[in-house]
Parts: structure tokens; C-alpha cells; sequence
């Protein structure tokens, strides 16, 4: 599907029925992240098996919903929802600071302001899992929950987390450990979720999500499953 024009129609459904939704970045310098963004994932595919346009605009679109809900700039956070991974062009396995070049320069190159771009680029450190805390701005909040909802999908696990080993050249142990770490403490302090409808529509998807990935983390533990995943291994190559 080609990706033109997506994101400028979700905002527009959105700006017919929240007036409080403000547009810093217009829809020609939007349409031109997401263009610019698509034709990346479309080069890139091969390297982004789980960071590939399909997670971008599953991100953006839901990050554009919530934040018609609590009434941030809808345009702000489309832009950073298409840029918020681009770190992933760059290096495997990095944090969004990695990103930070090509993610400025795709901002001001499709006439988003330096000084939007500088305020999206600081949204998507806001965001980061590793940087969260319970009062990000509500850009940031809309961004995280959108990012949020697509680790804690029952389908991830089981349809692309090997996505995700492969694209990042991690364990399974790697990965375990990280969404445990990374995420648990969040969840437990209580904002996993900032928007109050996603936490209690998603909450329940979350804390099965974090068991099964600590359960994982303590099956690596016996020698008797990492046997058979090393057979598994040996099997399929």
C-alpha cells in the first residue's frame, strides 16, 4: 500500500471532532515525512523486518488517535510517530539518539520549522521506554502509548518478536531480559499506559505480554530448555 496522503486524512477524521487539536507542523511538510519515511522502510525492508513501515504506521496511527483525545498537536505527533524509529536505519539494536541526524534532516528538508523539529526530535527521547517517566508531555504521552500498544499486542510475541532477533542480531535471552527490565517497573508504578481508555481497554493484553517474557526469562534458565532450543537452532541450520 502506498503510503501518501495516510496520515493527513487521520487528521483531518480527528480535526472535524476534537477543536482542541492544534497543527504546528502543516499537512504539505507531513506529507513529505511520510513520504520520505515510506521510501526508507521500502529500501531498508530487508534490514526491518520489525521496524518496517507496517510498525510505523500502526505507531502513527494510534498516536494520532490519542492525541486527539487529550489534545496535544495531532501534526507534532504524527511526525514524531513516523520519525520515531528511524535509529534503526542507522545502527541495529540503538536508542532513538542514534537517529537524531537523519531524523533532522528529514524534518527540515520536508519544511518542518528547526525549531518543531528540534521539539519533535526531543518528543522522541521523551518517549523512549528507557527515558519515560509520569509526566512526559502529552505529545510524548500520545507517541508512548502508541509504541506501547504495539509491544503489548498478544500477536508481537508470537508473530514478530523473531522479527525482532533477527533484525537487531540479539538472543532470546537479549530480548527477555530487555522487556522485563525496560518495562516492568513502569508497569507496576501504574503508567504504563498514560491515556485512561488505553489502559483500560490494553492493561489486561500488557501484564499477560510482561508474564509470558518473564516466564521466558526464567524457562532459559533450566539447561534442559536450552538444550532444545539449542537442537532447534541446529536443526533449522
Amino acid at each position: 500500500m502506498h503510503c501518501e496522503n495516510l496520515s493527513v486524512d487521520h487528521i483531518d477524521d480527528h480535526e472535524n471532532n476534537v477543536v482542541t487539536a492544534s497543527f504546528t507542523v502543516s499537512k504539505a511538510a507531513l506529507a513529505s515525512v511520510e513520504r520520505r519515511v515510506w521510501q526508507l522502510c521500502q529500501q531498508l525492508a530487508a534490514r526491518l523486518p520489525f521496524h518496517g513501515w507496517h510498525h510505523v504506521s500502526f505507531v502513527r496511527d494510534k498516536a494520532v488517535h490519542f492525541a486527539a483525545r487529550n489534545g496535544s498537536d495531532a501534526g507534532v505527533v504524527a511526525a514524531a510517530a513516523l520519525v520515531h524509529d528511524l535509529n534503526y536505519m542507522v545502527r541495529r539494536n540503538s536508542l532513538a539518539v542514534a537517529g537524531r541526524d537523519l531524523r533532522m534532516d528529514i524534518l527540515v528538508e520536508s519544511g518542518v520549522s528547526p525549531a518543531v523539529a528540534r521539539r519533535i526530535d526531543e518528543i522522541v527521547d521523551e518517549a523512549e521506554i528507557t527515558n519515560r517517566r509520569r509526566d512526559i508531555s502529552l505529545e510524548a504521552q500520545a507517541l508512548s502509548d502508541a509504541d506501547t500498544l504495539f509491544k503489548a499486542l498478544p500477536v508481537t510475541p508470537v508473530v514478530l518478536a523473531h522479527r525482532y532477533l533477527d533484525e537487531n542480531g540479539v538472543s532470546l535471552r537479549d530480548l527477555a531480559t530487555k522487556i522485563v527490565g525496560e518495562q516492568r517497573g513502569i508497569h507496576d508504578d501504574g503508567y504504563y499506559f498514560y491515556d485512561e481508555e488505553a489502559a483500560a481497554t490494553y492493561s489486561r493484553w500488557a501484564l499477560a505480554n510482561l508474564e509470558l517474557w518473564q516466564c521466558i526469562v526464567e524457562a532459559l534458565d533450566d539447561p534442559t530448555v536450552e538444550e532444545l532450543l539449542d537442537a532447534v537452532d541446529s536443526a533449522a541450520s
